[in-house]
């Protein structure tokens, strides 16, 4: 399995244990109150969205990874959004040690 597809099935388990926000008005919630823990951005999302979570997550210290595109997290998560929020600790060092070669 590689590290991509371990990731993304990782995404999906947060899910389904509730520890994962969908959406782009509840991620910057779940930012701004440092509920997020890591954050996923489609790789194809618009300049200005992809911009706007890059920096908000920079000023609060969320990690970001943008290498899946809006295909392969929504086939995995389950929802068709272009921006996911991991509010677990454990599931979020778990996919950026998968992710950080």
């Amino acid at each position: 399995m590689t590290p991509n597809q371990a990731c993304l099935n990782l995404l999906g388990l947060s899910r389904r244990a509730r520890k994962q926000i969908a959406g782009e008005g509840l991620t910057l919630t779940a930012i701004r109150n440092q509920s997020a823990k890591l954050v996923f951005i489609a790789s194809d999302t618009g300049p200005t969205t992809a911009k706007k979570f890059h920096d908000k997550a920079q000023s609060y210290n969320v990690p970001v990874i943008d290498t899946f595109t809006k295909e392969e997290l929504s086939a995995a998560s389950g929802n068709p959004r272009t921006v996911y929020a991991i509010t677990d600790a454990g599931f979020a060092k778990k996919m950026l040690a998968i992710m950080t070669p």
